[in-house]
């Protein structure tokens, strides 16, 4: 997927090799060993020939590689951590940078405030551009219904999208004094778009034309985000910087699978009010589940109103991050290329 981005946008692109260590079996940490080993020796090499001034990483066990050939290279480097917790290979790539960029201040608990710079997360422009009317339009929504966003990430969340096909009808029952007024708009994943598809096409018609369901958004999820009224998702990085930019309620279903990652970043929007959270295995669940949290959501207008509120003001803090990890690195950059300059003259 970052090769295609890259090459859309006409950036040159290498890849490396990496492999995870952490939480996959010692056969596949020992295959993961080797693979970062090898990719070291592929960074080191291509920092070499690239001769940058300044190395930006984000998070992933791929940025190892190349945060210790740019260590080696002695080629300073700036790690932004999109999440409020670091994971692994975020942490270790800290500790050899000269500055981390973090999300927001919450990053101070785990990250040393010495190379700490709060630079919110790197929205992009679409999501500040977006309006209500926009999005409702893109998706032929009526001006006047209640939408629920259901969105699973680029490849799927599996448990969401089953939870959300198999529940569609009490969802879209979710305001009983207003029948007809709700609609669903489910971002359902490429991996699981055909099962998705096919049990849209099983449904009544009158349900059919109230459940809008796509495999992928990419430049219009912004409009999607934009037109709803309340989004059910994971709480990965994203969710710190574009829910807050477009004062979005949400649902946070936390993957169970990972790094707890993804649960510090759904408490942390909870805490201050602009999301609730259900356990993944708890989805559908009577009494505390997603039909159950859905409803008692959207059946209380002030409360919405107040979690809009509350997100809209971390966009204070979380927005901006684009420019500002920018200055970040220009800083950075400017500064060894001065050095240089100097160490030339002398």
């Amino acid at each position: 997927m970052e090769k295609q981005l890259a090459e859309r946008e006409g950036i040159p692109f290498a890849a490396i090799q990496a492999g995870a260590m952490h939480g996959v079996g010692l056969r596949r940490a020992a295959r993961g060993a080797l693979r970062l080993a090898h990719g070291t020796l592929s960074a080191h090499r291509l920092v070499g020939a690239y001769k940058p001034d300044v190395v930006l990483l984000t998070g992933g066990f791929v940025g190892v590689p190349v945060s210790v050939a740019a260590w080696l290279r002695r080629v300073p480097s700036v790690v932004y951590l999109p999440d409020i917790e670091p994971g692994l290979a975020l942490k270790a790539m800290a500790r050899l940078a000269t500055k981390v960029a973090t999300t927001t201040e919450a990053s101070g608990e785990f990250i040393p405030r010495a190379k700490m710079v709060v630079t919110g997360y790197p929205v992009r422009e679409a999501f500040l551009r977006a309006t209500r009317e926009q999005g409702r339009a893109r998706f032929n929504l009526p001006s006047d219904a209640t939408v629920l966003l259901v969105v699973g990430g680029s490849t799927g969340a599996r448990s969401i999208n089953r939870a959300v096909v198999s529940n569609v009808g009490a969802l879209l029952s979710a305001l009983p004094a207003r029948a007809g007024s709700m609609r669903i708009l489910h971002v359902t994943g490429t991996r699981d778009w055909p099962e998705m598809q096919a049990a849209r096409e099983a449904l009544a018609a009158d349900l059919r034309e109230r459940y809008l369901a796509v495999p992928y958004l990419h430049e219009e999820m912004a409009d999607a985000m934009a037109a709803a009224d309340l989004v059910v998702c994971r709480s990965g990085a994203s969710a710190l910087g574009e829910l807050p930019a477009l004062g979005l309620p949400a649902v946070l279903v936390p993957y169970p699978h990972a790094w707890r990652y993804q649960r510090v970043n759904a408490q942390y929007l909870v805490e201050r009010g602009a999301a609730v959270m259900i356990e993944d295995g708890q989805l559908n669940h009577p009494g505390q589940g997603l039909v159950k949290t859905v409803a008692s959501l959207l059946a209380d207008p002030a409360r919405l109103s107040a979690m809009r509120e509350a997100s809209r003001g971390l966009a204070a803090e979380a927005g901006g991050g684009a420019r500002k990890i920018a200055d970040v690195v220009w800083r950075i950059a400017s500064a060894r290329i001065t050095s240089a300059k100097a160490d030339q003259r002398n």
